[in-house]
């Protein structure tokens, strides 16, 4: 591994470093022992506290299952308004101890270089301060070093490890004492353990690629040739052009792709990925031929059995030199036991009555530039107070907004499915085209701060589906796309109603008259919103303005909309309707563009012909041939649905 830094300079990777301003906490730096040392990836706030002091046993027990195993605590940083060095000390302390648990045995306390970051309360700057070691009573004040594209920096040069193992473990306990259940439970899992490094067990190590002219064969790894004594930081990484065909010599690059075509995309549903399964030999080489034999222990008492059934899957992060025997034997063996024991002591105080049921989720959630794994017990809905309850703990813990999901289960990312994206209920089937203005020229307006739609939508126009609704649909159009967006949010799983189911809404909350479904009637922004209430529960903003020749005034306004919400905005004015993706506005000049998508196109849904005909792209108020957008004489209606507040 890379031991030597340069100049004692702190490398900071994250965008983000602290994660809430105004409320200062305790939060944990996080690194890799495959990055020179005082590189931080990333930072995670301590959310569990005894009294005035981190509760270390339950940060280091939640932090093991989050982190995957190739990212461990390098550090703390800290709140303080006085005495940095002193405050310095105490993170590092902290550290330290955490440091302690997470690492377990793997850690050397007194060589172990520890980060400790102080922020001043006042002025918002941080200092850095490194402890050589356990033993040292000085701390030194270092530089920092900011990476300019920190996901190449991570997944240029590493890859991604999995292994799934379902496991069935019976369980025998004798029915007149069921007070021994814990102890031979907890034997039993013991001995699966023991089996992770048995020498008889083999890891078939293989990739996984996309696209491949040649995909190397399987490697199998025996126990009894890993190496579980040597600690990472003391690996030596093995030059690819070194390499042979030979097991023991062979590292994780052997698996990757040599070089990415093009312009690759460095993240980690992009990166390199390496499959690992557990065999068991059960056989033993032999020259001599022998029958299989079975032993019969009877049951000195009565008993019983219960069968306790586990589905782990682990991922790790791996530098691409890393020999395979000690990418098992370091990274897929020890995570394998932690989530072993992990759903082990959740099942333990249950063994009699129902078992929790327990699966494990991989998040890549804004923001985080490594992964996360998170393990849900499905005996809750998502929606039920608990399970609530457990997702605003990890945005806390992660810095990420309380107003939107981003770590339910429809968020969760199978990095290895095909194209990283795990089976998406709220899309399936769905061919309409995604996100048309991606790609679109630049609207033209000098020195503007440009504010856009936070998220994924699917474009919806006229004619779709073999329906003829020209000149009265582009509202219901409108509509379509703007709950497109909440589905692919995830904030309802409720399908994107057609004209009519929009038209029965409408009749069912007494806005309109029977007759009304079926027709040809034009709603506005009005009706959109009782639509959006009664179907999604989701409340909306109106604003009115007399003439199209106001809406420039409304600029600063609806940049604060796509700032905070994020939402797409259905404009409607006379007899025509759009949907507004963003704004581009210079302050200064009263200079302004709006990002119009447009619902009134009726070809085909093909990106080119929509973007070169002008269906999506940006428009200004008055153009440079002088002609207006938005009709001076006609008033409009701009709906801003907002988010809902839920996690």
């Amino acid at each position: 591994m890379e031991n030597v830094y340069e100049n004692t300079s702190v490398r900071v990777l994250c965008s983000k470093l602290v994660l809430y301003k105004n409320e200062p906490g305790l939060q944990w730096l996080i690194g890799s022992p495959f990055f020179p040392p005082l590189t931080v990836v990333s930072t995670l706030r301590c959310i569990h506290t005894d009294a005035s002091s981190p509760d270390y046993h339950r940060e280091s027990e939640e932090l093991r299952t989050l982190l995957f195993k190739g990212f461990e605590v390098i550090g703390a940083l800290i709140f303080a308004n006085s005495d940095a060095e002193k405050n310095a000390g105490e993170a590092i302390a902290a550290a330290r101890r955490l440091r302690k648990l997470f690492c377990g045995e793997r850690e050397k306390m007194d060589s172990q270089q520890v980060i400790g970051a102080v922020v001043d309360l006042n002025g918002g700057d941080i200092k850095f301060f490194v402890s050589k070691s356990k033993s040292s009573k000085s701390f030194e004040c270092v530089n920092v070093l900011y990476e300019d594209d920190p996901e190449k920096y991570i997944w240029e040069r590493g890859c991604l490890l999995r292994c799934e193992l379902p496991l069935k473990l019976p369980i025998y306990y004798p029915v007149n004492k069921p007070s021994d259940l814990e102890k031979i439970f907890r034997r039993a899992t013991e001995a699966v353990v023991a089996k992770f490094k048995d020498p008889k067990i083999a890891y078939m190590v293989e990739a996984l690629r996309k696209t491949s002219a040649e995909v190397p064969q399987p490697v199998i790894l025996r126990g009894v040739d890993l190496d579980f004594d040597t600690d990472l930081s003391n690996v030596k990484l093995l030059d690819e052009r070194t390499q042979n065909s030979d097991a023991d010599s062979l590292s994780c690059s052997h698996f990757c792709l040599e070089s990415k075509k093009g312009s690759p995309v460095y993240s980690a549903v992009h990166a390199d990925r390496i499959q690992v399964s557990v065999l068991l030999n059960r056989s033993v080489n032999s020259e001599k031929s022998t029958a299989p034999v079975a032993e019969y222990f009877p049951a000195l008492e009565e008993a019983r059995v219960l069968v306790v059934d586990y589905k782990l899957e682990v991922l790790c992060y791996a530098v691409k030199g890393l020999p395979l025997r000690h990418a098992v034997s370091k990274l897929i063996i020890p995570g394998l036991v932690d989530q072993f024991n992990l759903v082990g002591n959740t099942v333990l105080p249950n063994l009699l009555a129902q078992h929790p049921q327990l699966h494990t989720y991989h998040f890549s959630p804004p923001g985080v530039l490594h992964p996360i794994t998170v393990v849900y017990e499905l005996n809750y809905g998502e929606t039920e107070m608990k399970q609530v309850e457990v997702r605003k703990s990890l945005h806390l813990r992660l810095g990420l907004p309380f107003d939107r999901p981003l770590l339910r289960i429809a968020n969760a990312v199978d990095f290895f499915a095909r194209d990283g994206v795990r089976s998406d209920p709220t899309r399936k089937g769905s061919t309409l085209l995604k996100d048309v203005h991606l790609g679109i020229p630049s609207s033209g307006v000098s020195g503007g701060s440009v504010s856009m739609v936070q998220g994924s939508y699917e474009y919806y126009h006229y004619l779709q589906e073999a329906f003829n609704d020209s000149g009265w649909g582009c509202a219901y159009r409108s509509l379509q796309t703007i709950i497109s967006w909440f589905r692919i949010q995830h904030y309802t799983s409720v399908e994107v109603p057609s004209h009519r189911e929009i038209q029965q809404t409408l009749v069912e909350i007494g806005d309109k008259d029977p007759s009304f479904i079926g027709s040809r009637e034009w709603i506005g922004a009005i009706e959109l919103s009782f639509v959006l209430d009664k179907l999604l529960g989701v409340s909306c903003k109106v604003i009115n303005v007399r003439s199209g020749a106001e809406l420039p005034e409304k600029c600063r306004e609806l940049a604060l909309h796509f700032d905070n919400q994020g939402t797409p905005i259905m404009i409607g004015g006379g007899v025509l309707a759009y949907t507004l993706l963003g704004i581009d506005y210079n302050e200064a000049s009263g200079d302004c563009a709006f990002l119009i998508l447009d619902p009134h196109y009726t070809g085909n849904d093909e990106h080119k012909k929509i973007v070169n005909g002008g269906w999506c792209g940006w428009k200004k108020a008055v153009d440079s041939k002088g002609k207006s957008f938005f009709l001076h004489d006609k008033f409009y209606n701009l709906l801003l649905p907002q988010r809902p507040d839920m996690v």
